[in-house]
């Protein structure tokens, strides 16, 4: 792992120690969450986190709807990820956005729905669900006419979550959470959002696809050439997320590790944590319990 100074040396260490300890529980009770019924005495289940005044304990709740998105001009699958079946009125949410090739059902990592169901029954975080979207392979940003991501998350997220009862009168995401391109995602829509002085009131980025060479990422046709690339990259807008909060996690085996580690070194991030690990769920699993308390920290203070 590598051996950050200061601050960040003290939040890497205590995020690994996070992710060892909550890995134990979650791994404990997994043969238990198909029916939702933890194989365990109650006694264990208090130790492990997860015991409620029932001998089931439900870890977590996934709804998934279709809904039409105006800004894409398609259908597309808008996923809950909420910490009990009948989580409360108006609970905040943050979003939670997929990396390439991916959709809104495989947005999280492997087990983030556990985590969150786990960390708010035993009190660890207050309540809070994510939201994933369907967003495409264009790094959340319009790059085919009639298909605007960015658009879709910062205009109808919001309607979509106020109509359903989450988020608030105003159904706008706290915070905002992305792995790989969604990482790329996840500070691109912060930026979006300071700019229009809502700031949210986190960042998480798993592995963000910060790459520090055009003909590089020319390689994957997403952006109409280096002037659309490098107005959009976080690599060369350091101060754009100045006042929110933000997590960075990435492996030291992982292709995007020189971007990651300059933009720490720029932006000196509330949480830079690398350890060991490829571009992979494997890795991106390992932080899951520091995700989840990282983001629980800032919920509204009215949540």
């Amino acid at each position: 792992m590598d051996e950050p100074t200061g601050d960040r040396r003290r939040v890497s260490r205590r995020s690994l120690l996070i992710a060892g300890a909550s890995g134990l529980g979650v791994a404990g009770v997994a043969v238990g969450t198909a029916t939702g019924v933890v194989p365990f005495s109650q006694a264990l289940q208090r130790a492990l986190g997860v015991a409620s005044s029932t001998p089931v304990t439900q870890l977590g709740s996934m709804r998934v709807e279709r809904v039409y998105s105006a800004a894409r001009g398609r259908m597309v699958n808008l996923v809950f990820l909420l910490p009990s079946k009948h989580p409360p009125r108006g609970l905040p949410m943050s979003l939670l956005l997929h990396g390439l090739h991916g959709n809104a059902r495989s947005a999280a990592p492997s087990g983030l729905l556990r985590q969150l169901g786990s960390d708010v029954a035993r009190k660890a975080v207050r309540p809070y669900g994510y939201v994933a979207v369907d967003g495409g392979d264009n790094y959340w940003h319009p790059v085919h006419p009639g298909d605007d991501p960015m658009a879709m998350l910062l205009e109808e997220v919001p309607q979509w979550l106020r109509a359903r009862g989450f988020a608030g009168p105003d159904g706008q995401p706290f915070a905002c959470a992305g792995v790989s391109m969604g990482g790329f995602g996840a500070m691109l829509y912060g930026r979006r959002r300071a700019e229009r002085r809502q700031p949210p009131a986190a960042i998480a980025a798993v592995s963000p696809a910060l790459i520090t060479s055009w003909p590089e990422m020319e390689k994957r046709r997403i952006f109409t050439g280096r002037t659309d690339w490098t107005a959009l990259d976080p690599l060369r807008h350091p101060s754009a997320l100045n006042g929110i909060p933000t997590a960075v996690y990435c492996g030291t085996e992982d292709r995007f590790i020189t971007g990651v580690r300059e933009y720490i070194t720029a932006t000196h991030p509330a949480v830079a944590y690398t350890a060991k690990g490829r571009h992979s769920d494997t890795f991106f699993r390992t932080v899951v319990p520091s995700l989840v308390s990282f983001l629980g920290k800032h919920l509204p203070r009215t949540a």
